[in-house]
C-alpha cells in the first residue's frame, strides 16, 4: 500500500517561493497519478496541479499557471511543487494525493485513493 508524507511548508512572505516535496513509500510512485490539493479554512478543497505516471503529462489550476510547477524524481520516489511567486491567496493546507487506476489527471479528490496529511503553506506578510 502506498504512503505519502508531505514536507517543505512554511511560512513565506508575498512574492516568495517554497518547495513541497511528497514523498511515497510502499510502492513505486511513478505507477500513479500524483495530485496535489490545498484546502484553506472555511473553504473546499481544490485542485492545484498534477503529474501522470507515464510521460510525465502534467495539469495546473488557472490560478497558478506560470508560478508553480510539479515534477518527480522516480529515483527518489518524491513529486515536487515549486512554487514561485506566492500571494496571500496561496495559503493553505497542501495534501498530495496518488491514484493508479485512472489514465488522465483528475481534479476531483474523490477519485484519489491516496493521501498524505498535509502540509501547511502560509504566503503574508
Amino acid at each position: 500500500q502506498l504512503q505519502l508524507v508531505e514536507s517543505g511548508g512554511g511560512l513565506v512572505q508575498p512574492g516568495g517561493s517554497l518547495r513541497l516535496s511528497c514523498a511515497a513509500s510502499g510502492e513505486a510512485s511513478e505507477l500513479y497519478i500524483i495530485g496535489w490539493f490545498r484546502q484553506a479554512p472555511g473553504k473546499e478543497r481544490e485542485a492545484v496541479s498534477c503529474i501522470r505516471a507515464s510521460g510525465g503529462a502534467t495539469n495546473y489550476a488557472d490560478s497558478v499557471k506560470g508560478r508553480f510547477t510539479i515534477s518527480r524524481d522516480n529515483n527518489k520516489n518524491t513529486v515536487y511543487l515549486q512554487m514561485n511567486s506566492l500571494k496571500p491567496e496561496d495559503t493553505g493546507n497542501y495534501l498530495c494525493a496518488a491514484v493508479k487506476r485512472l489514465y488522465y489527471c483528475s481534479n476531483y479528490s474523490y477519485e484519489y485513493d491516496y493521501w498524505g496529511q498535509g502540509t501547511q503553506v502560509t504566503v503574508s506578510s
